[in-house]
């Protein structure tokens, strides 16, 4: 590893995995600051839903990228890569190390990497796509989307029809899987990166996931969601934690039943987020139910450090 360049911690892993406190465990260390690479931590509007640091968590660790971003803004992943790396150049003049956290795999991967040259989007296609997801619902365009590219069919969330309908487009638009224009080289960056994988038993994971969704209603979550109704065609809101409060406003199901398909579909979002982390030969596993996890990340990245 090249000591005289800065170094970027990046600090990975499923929702509910313990990313934010070991982020700031490890900001108070370096003293330095956190940059989230959570791709619904940066709309102001979305707060009880994406579990945001709290109040307390952001006092105790400068936070960048967490509320940074209306809705109502497009924001995209290039857009992100772009912004990100301007951030880095100005804080790496500041601090030797950086931390990037967060479960948005892709989003990471284009700090790190750089984010593929991916087909410009066809309008005529998307508007295609957004009828049928209209007239037939997201389960028609999942269905063709696990035929036609069953690796990104087990990246992606696939309750998000944002996700989806770019991946189709693709396909639509060049015959090739949306999958396949993730294979380019990893652009070299200017900073040496580091990145720590939490992981931890899987029941244990799925109880974590489902008290915090209950902590998120009795939070308000479903105000929240109420005061979000105008925007409800909003790409940002097409996600989990919103989706289903939706659609028990429109009476599709009742409260309890949408609670419970928001833990189901955060269970089945991990284990979409270990599926892609794991793919990451360079991301170095910790077990974030140990209670030595502090001392384990700090070895680990002095060791390589060192290296």
């Amino acid at each position: 590893m090249n000591t005289t360049q800065p170094t970027l911690i990046v600090i990975a892993g499923p929702t509910a995995s313990g990313k934010t406190a070991a982020a700031i465990q490890l900001a108070n260390y370096f003293n330095t600051v956190v940059v989230s690479a959570d791709s619904r931590q940066f709309y102001r509007e979305m707060s009880i839903g994406t579990a945001k640091p709290s109040a307390a968590e952001l006092a105790a660790a400068l936070h960048y990228f967490i509320d940074s971003h209306s809705i109502t803004e497009p924001f995209s992943v290039g857009d992100f890569e772009k912004q990100c790396l301007q951030l880095l150049d100005e804080l790496f003049k500041v601090h030797n190390v950086v931390i990037l956290a967060g479960g948005s795999g892709l989003y990471i991967k284009a700090v790190t990497e750089g984010f593929d040259d991916l087909p410009c989007a066809d309008n005529h296609i998307r508007d295609k796509l957004n009828n049928e997801l209209a007239e037939k619902g997201i389960i028609a365009l999942q269905e063709r989307l696990k035929v036609i590219d069953p690796v990104y069919y087990n990246e992606v969330d696939i309750s998000n029809p944002q996700r989806i309908i770019r991946a189709l487009e693709v396909f639509e638009a060049t015959g090739r899987p949306f999958s396949s224009y993730r294979t380019a080289t990893a652009n070299k960056r200017p900073f040496n990166i580091i990145k720590v994988g939490l992981d931890m038993d899987r029941e244990l994971l799925y109880n974590r996931i489902n008290k915090r969704v209950d902590i998120m209603v009795e939070q308000g979550l479903i105000d929240e969601v109420k005061s979000l109704l105008p925007y409800r065609n909003v790409n940002a809101l097409n996600t989990v934690g919103y989706s289903e409060i939706f659609d028990y406003f429109d009476g599709k199901t009742d409260l309890p039943t949408a609670i419970a398909a928001i833990k189901q579909n955060t269970r089945r979002f991990a284990k979409r987020q270990l599926t892609w982390f794991r793919k990451d030969k360079e991301m170095m596993w910790l077990n974030a139910a140990d209670e030595n996890l502090a001392d384990n990340m700090l070895s680990a990245i002095k060791s390589s450090i060192n290296r």
